[in-house]
């Protein structure tokens, strides 16, 4: 990765259509970014609930939540309505920053071996630096534990 820190600028598109470097989200403030595989899944629904649930918490702290998917905006859009999700989501399309941060490898499924996003979380600094980062994450209960590692990381 170079100088480390040049995932900042790949490109993500937000919620509101526009491509932006993930550097104009995440910079200034501490970031939670999470990636998960697709919309709409139950491990993957579970674990937007819960970080929307806990989000007044992280903001407290002055941390912002951003899932991250290979999803569309409108997929993300549509997601958000049908649960009442409460989290920024980012779409990276071309799976980029997955795997510029290592949120993507070799998976299984049905015997079967394919690519795939890997359920992770990183925990960014004001900077831009990763301090944190889990990989391989199981969905329940996920978000309670980083607000606990975010908490002690800023104590």
């Amino acid at each position: 990765m170079g100088d480390g820190m040049n995932f900042l600028d790949l490109k993500v598109i937000d919620e509101d259509g526009v491509e932006k470097p993930l550097r104009d989200v995440v910079l200034g403030r501490w970031t939670v970014l999470y990636f998960y595989p697709k919309d709409n899944t139950p491990g993957c629904t579970t674990e937007a609930k819960e970080f929307s649930e806990l989000l007044d918490e992280f903001e407290r702290l002055g941390v912002q939540v951003v899932g991250v998917s290979r999803d569309s905006q409108r997929s993300h859009l549509r997601f958000k309505e049908r649960h009442g999700l409460r989290v920024r989501l980012l779409s990276d399309p071309g799976a980029e920053l997955h795997r510029a941060l290592g949120a993507w490898g070799r998976k299984k499924r049905y015997g079967r071996e394919y690519e795939g996003a890997v359920r992770s979380t990183f925990i960014l600094s004001p900077e831009g630096e990763v301090v944190w980062k889990k990989v391989n994450v199981r969905a329940k209960g996920h978000a309670a534990k980083v607000l606990e590692v975010v908490r002690d990381l800023l104590s």
